[in-house]
């Protein structure tokens, strides 16, 4: 048995398995045909709002649905060559989920450093949310 580590030492060894994307590598990337997974929970992207075309998985359904070869894959999981970046809030818990995937066999699994809150910071598009809901007040 491996002695125990910290969060941050973990992080730091999962992450050295893959590079991560920046925003606007993970725009590029969904261009040109990866699957970008939005793993927040739903009071998040209520909140916040989601981006166009993301496939939304909640983290603890995430292995089972994007296994190519299991019974509850999504649609979009097509084979272990897919090119998937997933994307938590701020880029800590995707991490960890980038990794789960590459264990499955997903070798072009990465996660946006940053987060969703780096996509929304980049100004690149997002759809709804609570901010997005709010109407000014009349006078």
């Amino acid at each position: 048995m491996s002695a125990p580590v910290g969060i941050d030492e973990l992080l730091e060894r999962v992450r050295a398995g893959y590079t991560r994307v920046d925003a606007q590598e993970a725009y590029t990337a969904a261009s040109a045909g990866a699957l970008l997974v939005d793993i927040r929970y739903q009071a998040l992207r209520e909140r916040d709002g989601l981006i166009p075309g993301a496939l939304v998985v909640e983290r603890n359904e995430l292995e089972w649905r994007l296994d190519p070869t299991g019974s509850h894959r999504a649609a979009e999981a097509t084979s272990h060559d897919l090119r998937v970046v997933v994307i938590c809030n701020e880029g800590y818990a995707s991490s960890l989920a980038a990794a789960s995937l590459h264990a499955l066999g997903l070798h072009r699994a990465t996660d946006l450093t940053g987060g969703f809150q780096a996509w929304r910071a980049a100004g690149l598009p997002v759809v709804g949310g609570a901010a997005a809901q709010q109407t000014p007040s009349q006078p």
